[in-house]
């Protein structure tokens, strides 16, 4: 069983596609940027697509519950999945990984929660925390092994359900 550590330091970002960026500013300008050297490198072309008229972002007030697969251990979700009790059990979810800033945790007598409050900013450098955060999702996947062997010893039959750690 390989750690997610060790998975994302396997990873190539050659393997990654091209993509392009739809980019609203702040006063409402919106771009279409495509950047090279997989992202890091300077913008590479910028297509304006329409003038600006306002704000430069949208109030959305609808629920985004929507729940990545990254792995069938691993989740990737919103604070509204994770807010949501139906969506967290249909998914099967033990554990939460709690990256978003100011965003409660709202069952901690029925979910572990990790809380990291890491600030959603362009110069905020996520990779001194994927250390902790890697710590976490592998001490989540130990006690699910354990809980499942545990039930397969104590009623001599297969564990039908998987122990998941959704991020948000």
């Amino acid at each position: 069983m390989h750690s997610l550590a060790q998975e994302i330091q396997g990873f190539s970002k050659n393997r990654l596609k091209k993509q392009c960026t739809r980019v609203t500013t702040v006063t409402g300008r919106k771009l279409l940027e495509r950047r090279s050297d997989g992202g890091e490198g300077e913008v590479e072309q910028v297509e304006e697509l329409e003038e600006g008229s306002g704000c430069g972002f949208v109030e959305d007030k609808s629920l985004d519950l929507q729940v990545g697969v990254v792995r069938p251990f691993l989740l990737l979700a919103s604070q509204d999945a994770a807010h949501d009790i139906d969506t967290l059990q249909r998914y099967k979810v033990s554990h939460v990984l709690n990256v978003a800033y100011g965003v409660k945790n709202l069952l901690p007598d029925q979910l572990v929660y990790k809380t990291l409050q890491i600030l959603d900013l362009p110069d905020t450098d996520i990779t001194s925390y994927l250390g902790e955060c890697s710590s976490f999702i592998d001490q989540a996947r130990e006690q699910m092994q354990i809980h499942k062997h545990k039930r397969q010893t104590n009623t001599h039959s297969r564990a039908s359900g998987f122990t998941r750690v959704a991020w948000c």
